[in-house]
């Protein structure tokens, strides 16, 4: 099974934008963990194109608020739908247990010991300054916390995070993470 963990970082904020829809945000970059090669790349805006038939290839896509961020606003990009692909989103999967969000840095601190490297404000002031390296080491980083968060909840049924001074658990199905999904592959190249 190829899995793509992704994290898409933005060059602008909601406010800057005058809503909530992410598609109205402007990308900087993506990054992502391909399991085919066991490697991290990056992707500017420009080099999109590079990345279409890795994801169209992938049999599941991973996140941390994928389905709600991060697909949606790769789709404005895509001549596809991603939104077709399987995918799996962290942070749905722990709201649909828990009822509310969670930060991934206090997922990733209370199941791994790791705190995340930044955030997601700071990367786009990295990107406003031209620190195009540092946003694109950020995202790889976020990438890797969000593996090996989906790695740790595939192989333990669940995750922890902090809530206050408490570690708490989180119960998670993982049965169908790993499972193909059948049906329309989004293309990027049309017929």
């Amino acid at each position: 099974m190829r899995k793509i963990v992704l994290d898409v970082e933005t060059k602008n904020m909601f406010a800057d934008v005058g809503g909530n829809d992410p598609t109205l945000l402007d990308m900087s970059l993506v990054c992502i963990y391909d399991s085919a090669t066991d490697s991290y790349a990056s992707y500017l805006e420009e080099e999109l194109p590079n990345l279409w038939p890795i994801l169209e290839q992938a049999d599941v896509l991973i996140g941390f608020n994928s389905d709600h961020f991060d697909i949606p606003l790769l789709n404005k990009y895509y001549l596809g739908d991603l939104s077709q692909k399987k995918s799996v989103d962290l942070l749905s999967e722990i709201k649909n247990v828990l009822g509310h969000r969670v930060k991934l840095d206090t997922v990733a601190e209370a199941t791994l010991g790791v705190k995340k490297s930044g955030n997601g404000l700071q990367a786009i002031e990295w990107w406003r300054k031209g620190e195009v390296d540092k946003v694109r080491q950020y995202c790889i980083d976020d990438v890797r916390i969000t593996k090996e968060v989906y790695e740790y909840a595939l192989k333990n049924g669940h995750l922890k995070y902090k809530d206050w001074d408490a570690v708490k658990e989180i119960k998670l199905n993982t049965s169908s993470w790993e499972q193909k999904k059948v049906g329309a592959v989004p293309l990027s190249l049309p017929f």
